[in-house]
């Protein structure tokens, strides 16, 4: 089993870094580089426990299809996506968030296995994992990006109020 353990410190409150992170629409702008779309389920706004989406996106020249389900969600601490159908043997992605001096702490934690034996395990270790951390680290930038923006967006809101 692979193990991609990634943490990334935005400054946005945990509740906006929380729903950006599970928005069908800010991950399909993510992923446009993989021409990544949701085809089934869940396929805009924000996905919940116990619901599903279908991702359909280019890799390694092919088009591919993977089913998640979210598996487990405590509201603003983290949630679980969990393959149902894919290329995969397996594959879970945890979630989780915390606040820290007004900075929200992303983790993420992506565990997965390859089929076809050695054969996948080499194709691992020579270019899979290192496109799937590509493909995270694109992910959590425009997160990050979305969850400021958003944030500054409300303060500036905020202050209008205020003043008036």
């Amino acid at each position: 089993m692979t193990t991609i353990h990634l943490i990334t410190k935005i400054n946005a409150p945990l509740k906006t870094v929380f729903d950006v992170s599970r928005d069908i629409d800010i991950h399909q702008k993510s992923a446009s580089p993989s021409k990544e779309k949701a085809i089934a389920g869940v396929t805009s706004g924000l996905i919940n426990v116990n619901e599903t989406v279908t991702w359909r996106g280019k890799h390694f020249g092919f088009y591919l299809t993977h089913k998640s389900r979210i598996t487990a969600m405590d509201f603003y601490n983290y949630f679980v996506d969990e393959m149902e159908e894919g290329c995969f043997a397996s594959f879970k992605h945890k979630h989780y968030f915390k606040e820290v001096n007004g900075v929200t702490i992303m983790t993420d934690l992506l565990q997965y296995e390859t089929p076809f034996g050695i054969f996948g395990k080499l194709f691992d270790v020579l270019c899979l994992k290192k496109h799937l951390i590509k493909f995270l680290l694109e992910r959590n930038k425009t997160l990050t990006e979305t969850a400021e923006n958003e944030s500054e967006l409300i303060d500036s809101s905020q202050q209008i109020f205020q003043i008036v």
